[in-house]
């Protein structure tokens, strides 16, 4: 690809990024000395660095976003549309896109019936955890307003989000958090807390044990991604979910799935907790909606969830009182329901399971090869693998290792990730999730440079 950068260009685009740019997750004082990477093109499932460099991005944007691939110009041309058309009302009103991709991701989503707009992740579950404390004080008295979260789950970057951050990291510095948020064990079988046969039944015993401790009557909402991401790619054992679905039953607890990595096609299904049987009360994405095409998250609720914030009309304290100003942006659902028609006429869907397997299958084969593989891991265009310097022990390679496997990566022209400074010492899981379109090209080409970096690093 020709990119029409001249080097007057390059450098002083460099030189306003180095003043001027503050860049997530990244130390700046190795700016001091280097140059950022600025990333100026993507077509399909490749882009191009300022210094024309090509590589295959196999992280889909560094985080899980870029689900059908750059270059879309149909989305690029809806999302444009709409803005001449009418770009933006408060989300009190409705809007055409708003109301038309509503009901379309409804359909892929039985038993749920309402969707609430915003603009991001961490915003579409503090939604969350605003409406179960609001029923919390509504309904039960205020009891019922602890909220559960996973450890090295993770649901976003804001002081409420991060008090819900199963990923000590990412969390450290930022407190005191707000009271009422309470940690549950991992399921990470290769890490197992507990020698038994049935180990995802054991897991979900163990929030059970968690929720007696604290008093049922005090907990409203357990919150889980349907498969770990940042802290791990972490696949719940078999029989999990059936028993989180019976202790949220049993208990009376709102069941609430972050979706914001999964959702949109990441495991091979609409959405990650499908892969289960879940059926939950509250659905939370972002990312992949609208493919980073344009910003919109959503918050999506059972019918009977709706209904308690409409039970007295003439109390002026009833409804739900929270605004998201760019959940008002008609360019969002706009780009999603493109994004969604392509899911759907490109059979995105199948494609991610079928090179999802073959992905699973390279990396068990490098795993022969390189013993510093534990574990391999994961579920269709979302998948993991465990770094070990000892297979018997599991004793966790170094992160700065792990992050060499990536920049040896990224010298072979292939973008990978690693979960980072996210869980002490166990930073140490390379994570690959490349676009829905990716073809068996594509996957053997990712898991080539990562035998090549694998090799560079440890031999």
């Amino acid at each position: 690809m020709t990119l029409d950068l001249t080097p007057n260009d390059i450098s002083a685009v460099i030189a306003a990024d180095k003043a001027h740019v503050w860049h997530h997750l990244l130390q700046h004082k190795a700016l001091e000395t280097a140059d950022p990477r600025i990333i100026v093109e993507g077509k399909g499932i490749h882009v191009w660095d300022a210094a024309g460099r090509k590589f295959l991005d196999a992280v889909s944007g560094g985080v899980w976003t870029v689900n059908v691939g750059y270059g879309r110009e149909s989305i690029a041309n809806a999302v444009r549309d709409q803005l001449i058309r009418m770009n933006y009302f408060a989300q009190s009103a409705g809007s055409i896109p708003g109301s038309l991709f509503a009901e379309r991701l409804i359909e892929k989503m039985p038993g749920l019936t309402r969707v609430y707009y915003s603009n991001s992740g961490s915003e579409a579950n503090e939604k969350v955890f605003k409406m179960v404390r609001q029923i919390s004080a509504r309904h039960h008295g205020g009891r019922k307003s602890k909220i559960l979260y996973r450890e090295r789950d993770y649901h976003g970057t804001t002081i409420a989000a991060l008090a819900s951050a199963g990923q000590p990291e990412r969390a450290a510095l930022y407190g005191p958090f707000p009271d009422g948020f309470v940690q549950v064990p991992h399921c990470l079988e290769y890490r197992k807390q507990w020698d038994v046969e049935n180990y995802g039944e054991r897991a979900a015993d163990a929030i059970e044990e968690v929720i007696l401790r604290e008093g049922p009557d005090t907990v409203g909402l357990l919150c889980l991604e349907p498969v770990t991401a940042g802290g791990g790619v972490i696949v719940p054992p078999k029989g999990y979910w059936e028993r989180v679905q019976e202790i949220c039953k049993k208990y009376d607890i709102l069941l609430h799935i972050d979706e914001v990595v999964c959702g949109m096609g990441r495991t091979g299904a609409w959405f990650g907790y499908q892969q289960f049987g879940v059926k939950p009360d509250f659905v939370t994405m972002a990312k992949g909606v609208a493919s980073g095409y344009a910003a919109i998250s959503c918050t999506v609720t059972t019918e009977e969830v709706f209904n308690l914030f409409k039970d007295d009309p003439t109390d002026p304290l009833s409804y739900f009182r929270d605004i998201s100003t760019f959940g008002g942006c008609a360019g969002g659902p706009a780009a999603a329901l493109e994004n969604m028609r392509i899911i759907e006429d490109e059979n995105l869907l199948a494609n991610t399971t079928a090179m999802g397997e073959r992905l699973t299958a390279n990396l068990r084969e490098l795993a022969e090869r390189h013993k510093v593989i534990g574990d391999v891991r994961g579920l269709g265009l979302f998948q993991g693998a465990e770094l070990v310097a000892d297979r018997t022990t599991k004793e966790p390679v170094a992160e700065a290792l792990a992050q060499r496997v990536v920049a040896e990566a990224g010298a072979r022209g292939v973008i990978i990730g690693v979960t980072n400074r996210s869980i002490p010492g166990l930073n140490n899981t390379l994570c690959l999730s490349p676009a829905l379109i990716a073809t068996p090209q594509d996957i053997d080409t990712i898991t080539a440079a990562i035998d090549g970096a694998l090799t560079a690093v440890f031999g």
